[in-house]
Protein backbone atom coordinates (compact mmCIF):
# COMPACT_ATOMS: atom_id res chain seq x y z
CA UNK A 1 0.00 0.00 0.00
CA UNK A 2 1.37 3.28 -1.08
CA UNK A 3 1.40 6.31 1.93
CA UNK A 4 -0.35 9.20 1.14
CA UNK A 5 0.03 12.20 2.36
CA UNK A 6 -3.89 13.49 2.89
CA UNK A 7 -5.02 17.03 4.21
CA UNK A 8 -7.63 17.67 5.76
CA UNK A 9 -9.82 20.48 6.25
CA UNK A 10 -11.82 21.08 8.75
CA UNK A 11 -10.08 18.63 10.85
CA UNK A 12 -11.75 19.44 14.40
CA UNK A 13 -15.42 18.96 13.01
CA UNK A 14 -17.72 16.41 13.76
CA UNK A 15 -16.64 13.89 10.12
CA UNK A 16 -12.74 15.65 9.51
CA UNK A 17 -11.81 14.68 13.45
CA UNK A 18 -13.09 11.22 12.94
CA UNK A 19 -11.57 11.15 9.07
CA UNK A 20 -8.16 12.05 10.90
CA UNK A 21 -7.94 9.18 12.91
CA UNK A 22 -9.10 7.00 10.64
CA UNK A 23 -6.33 7.76 7.79
CA UNK A 24 -3.56 7.82 10.28
CA UNK A 25 -4.63 3.83 11.83
CA UNK A 26 -4.54 2.95 7.99
CA UNK A 27 -0.95 4.45 7.98
CA UNK A 28 -1.28 7.39 6.27
CA UNK A 29 0.34 10.60 7.22
CA UNK A 30 -2.12 13.08 7.88
CA UNK A 31 -1.88 17.26 7.75
CA UNK A 32 -4.90 18.88 9.79
CA UNK A 33 -5.37 22.69 8.84
CA UNK A 34 -7.36 25.28 10.21
CA UNK A 35 -6.44 28.87 11.01
CA UNK A 36 -4.70 27.68 14.35
CA UNK A 37 -2.51 25.88 12.78
CA UNK A 38 0.72 26.01 11.30
CA UNK A 39 0.74 26.11 7.80
CA UNK A 40 -2.71 27.90 8.95
CA UNK A 41 -5.69 27.64 6.34
CA UNK A 42 -8.23 30.36 6.21
CA UNK A 43 -11.38 30.12 3.99
CA UNK A 44 -11.42 34.02 4.25
CA UNK A 45 -7.80 34.01 3.06
CA UNK A 46 -7.28 32.28 -0.49
CA UNK A 47 -3.47 33.37 0.43
CA UNK A 48 -3.74 30.89 2.30
CA UNK A 49 -4.58 27.56 0.58
CA UNK A 50 -0.98 27.12 -0.91
CA UNK A 51 0.62 26.54 1.98
CA UNK A 52 -1.79 23.96 3.07
CA UNK A 53 -2.32 22.06 0.15
CA UNK A 54 2.10 22.08 -0.32
CA UNK A 55 3.05 18.22 -0.54
CA UNK A 56 -0.30 16.96 -0.15
CA UNK A 57 -1.48 13.90 -2.43
CA UNK A 58 -5.11 13.94 -1.41
CA UNK A 59 -7.63 16.45 0.37
CA UNK A 60 -11.17 16.08 2.54
CA UNK A 61 -12.47 19.11 2.15
CA UNK A 62 -15.33 20.69 4.84
CA UNK A 63 -16.33 23.92 3.86
CA UNK A 64 -17.28 25.69 7.35
CA UNK A 65 -20.13 26.26 8.05
CA UNK A 66 -21.83 24.97 4.97
CA UNK A 67 -21.58 25.04 1.27
CA UNK A 68 -25.16 27.05 1.45
CA UNK A 69 -23.83 30.14 2.68
CA UNK A 70 -22.66 33.23 0.47
CA UNK A 71 -19.35 33.28 -0.69
CA UNK A 72 -18.95 29.07 -0.66
CA UNK A 73 -18.76 28.23 -4.66
CA UNK A 74 -15.97 31.09 -4.82
CA UNK A 75 -13.98 29.38 -2.01
CA UNK A 76 -14.38 25.71 -3.73
CA UNK A 77 -13.26 27.40 -6.92
CA UNK A 78 -9.98 28.95 -5.64
CA UNK A 79 -9.71 26.02 -3.45
CA UNK A 80 -9.77 23.60 -6.46
CA UNK A 81 -7.54 25.63 -8.52
CA UNK A 82 -4.66 25.76 -6.14
CA UNK A 83 -4.82 22.37 -5.25
CA UNK A 84 -4.55 21.50 -9.59
CA UNK A 85 -1.42 23.85 -9.29
CA UNK A 86 -0.24 22.06 -6.21
CA UNK A 87 -0.14 18.84 -7.80
CA UNK A 88 -3.22 16.86 -5.87
CA UNK A 89 -4.13 13.69 -7.08
CA UNK A 90 -7.82 13.28 -5.87
CA UNK A 91 -10.05 15.69 -3.25
CA UNK A 92 -13.24 14.36 -1.58
CA UNK A 93 -15.89 16.91 -1.25
CA UNK A 94 -18.66 16.63 2.17
CA UNK A 95 -21.99 17.79 0.47
CA UNK A 96 -25.25 18.36 1.85
CA UNK A 97 -27.96 15.78 0.91
CA UNK A 98 -30.25 17.98 -0.95
CA UNK A 99 -28.87 21.43 -0.72
CA UNK A 100 -29.07 23.68 -4.12
CA UNK A 101 -26.34 25.52 -3.52
CA UNK A 102 -23.86 22.29 -2.23
CA UNK A 103 -24.82 20.87 -5.64
CA UNK A 104 -23.49 24.11 -7.31
CA UNK A 105 -20.55 23.64 -5.43
CA UNK A 106 -20.10 19.69 -6.24
CA UNK A 107 -20.17 20.92 -10.05
CA UNK A 108 -17.07 23.19 -9.65
CA UNK A 109 -15.38 20.15 -8.51
CA UNK A 110 -16.20 18.00 -10.82
CA UNK A 111 -15.14 19.45 -13.66
CA UNK A 112 -11.69 20.91 -11.90
CA UNK A 113 -9.65 18.90 -13.88
CA UNK A 114 -9.25 16.61 -10.05
CA UNK A 115 -9.86 13.29 -9.95
CA UNK A 116 -13.14 13.25 -6.99
CA UNK A 117 -15.54 11.92 -5.28
CA UNK A 118 -18.44 13.92 -3.57
CA UNK A 119 -20.15 12.35 -0.35
CA UNK A 120 -23.16 13.73 0.63
CA UNK A 121 -24.57 13.76 3.76
CA UNK A 122 -28.23 13.96 5.37
CA UNK A 123 -27.93 15.42 8.42
CA UNK A 124 -25.92 14.26 11.79
CA UNK A 125 -26.80 12.03 15.05
CA UNK A 126 -24.38 13.78 16.14
CA UNK A 127 -25.82 17.38 16.13
CA UNK A 128 -27.85 15.79 19.35
CA UNK A 129 -24.60 15.54 21.36
CA UNK A 130 -22.06 17.82 19.94
CA UNK A 131 -23.39 20.35 17.71
CA UNK A 132 -26.42 22.51 17.85
CA UNK A 133 -29.07 20.57 19.41
CA UNK A 134 -26.50 19.17 22.77
CA UNK A 135 -27.92 22.09 25.18
CA UNK A 136 -31.80 21.38 23.90
CA UNK A 137 -31.23 17.73 25.30
CA UNK A 138 -29.18 18.63 28.49
CA UNK A 139 -32.13 20.74 29.16
CA UNK A 140 -34.55 18.17 28.78
CA UNK A 141 -36.30 20.27 25.79
CA UNK A 142 -35.96 20.07 22.61
CA UNK A 143 -37.85 23.00 20.53
CA UNK A 144 -37.78 22.47 16.93
CA UNK A 145 -39.67 23.17 13.48
CA UNK A 146 -40.23 20.71 10.47
CA UNK A 147 -42.09 18.37 13.09
CA UNK A 148 -43.71 16.02 10.37
CA UNK A 149 -40.23 15.85 8.25
CA UNK A 150 -39.04 11.98 8.27
CA UNK A 151 -34.94 12.59 8.29
CA UNK A 152 -32.37 9.23 7.62
CA UNK A 153 -30.09 10.78 10.19
CA UNK A 154 -26.65 9.60 9.55
CA UNK A 155 -23.40 8.64 12.11
CA UNK A 156 -20.63 10.63 11.87
CA UNK A 157 -18.42 7.59 12.28
CA UNK A 158 -20.25 6.41 9.06
CA UNK A 159 -19.33 9.43 7.21
CA UNK A 160 -15.97 9.07 8.24
CA UNK A 161 -15.24 5.44 7.25
CA UNK A 162 -16.34 6.45 3.81
CA UNK A 163 -14.49 9.43 3.32
CA UNK A 164 -11.68 7.38 4.55
CA UNK A 165 -12.17 4.66 2.19
CA UNK A 166 -12.59 6.58 -0.72
CA UNK A 167 -10.49 9.59 -0.38
CA UNK A 168 -7.43 6.34 -1.16
CA UNK A 169 -9.52 3.87 -3.10
CA UNK A 170 -9.33 5.42 -6.85
CA UNK A 171 -12.66 2.90 -7.71
CA UNK A 172 -14.96 5.96 -6.65
CA UNK A 173 -13.28 8.63 -8.60
CA UNK A 174 -16.08 10.67 -9.73
CA UNK A 175 -18.46 9.26 -8.40
CA UNK A 176 -21.68 10.68 -5.99
CA UNK A 177 -22.07 8.77 -2.86
CA UNK A 178 -25.27 9.45 -0.47
CA UNK A 179 -24.99 8.65 3.20
CA UNK A 180 -27.88 8.07 5.08
CA UNK A 181 -29.30 6.14 8.32
CA UNK A 182 -31.08 3.23 7.64
CA UNK A 183 -34.02 4.63 8.79
CA UNK A 184 -36.37 7.87 8.70
CA UNK A 185 -37.28 9.44 11.74
CA UNK A 186 -38.95 12.46 12.69
CA UNK A 187 -37.29 14.85 15.44
CA UNK A 188 -39.94 13.52 17.97
CA UNK A 189 -39.05 10.19 17.46
CA UNK A 190 -35.43 10.91 17.45
CA UNK A 191 -36.17 12.31 21.02
CA UNK A 192 -38.01 9.84 22.59
CA UNK A 193 -35.29 7.46 21.16
CA UNK A 194 -32.99 9.50 23.53
CA UNK A 195 -35.02 10.02 26.45
CA UNK A 196 -34.94 6.21 26.35
CA UNK A 197 -31.60 5.72 25.89
CA UNK A 198 -30.92 7.87 28.35
CA UNK A 199 -33.22 7.32 31.21
CA UNK A 200 -34.61 10.89 31.50
CA UNK A 201 -37.36 13.36 30.98
CA UNK A 202 -36.63 14.84 27.34
CA UNK A 203 -39.85 16.55 26.15
CA UNK A 204 -40.35 17.58 22.23
CA UNK A 205 -41.55 21.15 21.60
CA UNK A 206 -42.91 21.43 17.54
CA UNK A 207 -42.54 25.38 17.12
CA UNK A 208 -42.34 27.40 13.55
CA UNK A 209 -39.48 28.17 11.76
CA UNK A 210 -40.03 31.80 12.44
CA UNK A 211 -39.99 30.88 16.27
CA UNK A 212 -36.74 28.84 15.61
CA UNK A 213 -35.11 32.01 14.21
CA UNK A 214 -36.29 34.27 16.91
CA UNK A 215 -35.10 31.99 19.64
CA UNK A 216 -31.74 32.11 17.86
CA UNK A 217 -31.30 35.50 17.96
CA UNK A 218 -32.22 36.39 20.71
CA UNK A 219 -29.47 33.94 21.86
CA UNK A 220 -27.02 36.20 19.69
CA UNK A 221 -26.25 34.05 17.15
CA UNK A 222 -25.05 35.58 13.93
CA UNK A 223 -27.42 36.68 11.22
CA UNK A 224 -25.53 33.90 9.05
CA UNK A 225 -26.23 31.29 11.34
CA UNK A 226 -30.07 31.86 11.83
CA UNK A 227 -30.19 32.54 7.91
CA UNK A 228 -28.74 29.10 7.65
CA UNK A 229 -30.99 27.31 10.18
CA UNK A 230 -33.79 28.84 8.80
CA UNK A 231 -32.76 27.44 4.77
CA UNK A 232 -31.87 23.96 6.17
CA UNK A 233 -35.28 23.49 7.94
CA UNK A 234 -37.33 25.23 5.23
CA UNK A 235 -35.59 24.28 2.11
CA UNK A 236 -33.50 21.12 3.14
CA UNK A 237 -36.02 19.58 5.66
CA UNK A 238 -38.64 20.36 3.80
CA UNK A 239 -37.67 18.75 0.39
CA UNK A 240 -39.19 14.79 0.04
CA UNK A 241 -36.55 13.79 -1.77
CA UNK A 242 -34.29 14.37 1.52
CA UNK A 243 -36.52 11.83 2.97
CA UNK A 244 -34.99 8.96 0.65
CA UNK A 245 -33.05 6.70 1.82
CA UNK A 246 -29.84 5.20 0.34
CA UNK A 247 -27.83 2.04 0.95
CA UNK A 248 -24.63 3.36 -0.25
CA UNK A 249 -22.68 3.47 3.41
CA UNK A 250 -23.17 -0.39 3.05
CA UNK A 251 -22.19 -0.50 -0.89
CA UNK A 252 -19.11 1.32 0.32
CA UNK A 253 -18.12 -0.44 4.08
CA UNK A 254 -20.07 -4.04 3.47
CA UNK A 255 -21.61 -2.96 6.40
CA UNK A 256 -25.55 -2.08 7.66
CA UNK A 257 -25.21 1.91 8.40
CA UNK A 258 -25.39 2.88 11.84
CA UNK A 259 -29.16 2.85 13.71
CA UNK A 260 -29.75 5.95 15.76
CA UNK A 261 -30.42 3.46 18.90
CA UNK A 262 -26.76 2.36 18.07
CA UNK A 263 -25.82 6.02 18.29
CA UNK A 264 -27.81 6.41 21.44
CA UNK A 265 -25.89 3.49 23.10
CA UNK A 266 -22.93 5.13 22.14
CA UNK A 267 -23.24 8.37 23.27
CA UNK A 268 -24.71 7.55 26.56
CA UNK A 269 -21.43 5.27 27.63
CA UNK A 270 -19.29 8.94 26.52
CA UNK A 271 -21.14 10.51 29.45
CA UNK A 272 -22.14 13.57 27.09
CA UNK A 273 -25.61 13.67 27.90
CA UNK A 274 -24.94 14.00 31.89
CA UNK A 275 -23.49 17.29 31.73
CA UNK A 276 -25.15 19.59 34.42
CA UNK A 277 -25.67 22.83 32.82
CA UNK A 278 -25.71 24.69 36.21
CA UNK A 279 -22.61 24.03 36.41
CA UNK A 280 -21.15 25.40 32.95
CA UNK A 281 -20.44 28.89 32.03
Amino acid sequence: MKTENILVIGGTGKTGRRVAENVIQSGHNVRVVGRKTSPAFDWEDPSSYAAALKGMDRAYIVYYPDLAVPGAKEAIEKLTEAALREGLEKVVLLSGKGEKEAEACEEIVANSGLNYTLVRASWFNQNFSEGAFLEFVLNGQVALPMPEAEIPFVDADDIADVVAKVLVDDRYNGETITVTGPRKMTFGEVVAAMAAGIGKDIHFHPITIEEFKAGMKQAGLPDSYVWLFGYLFQEVLGNPDNQEISHDVEKVLGRPATDFNTYVEKTVATGIWNQDLSHTV
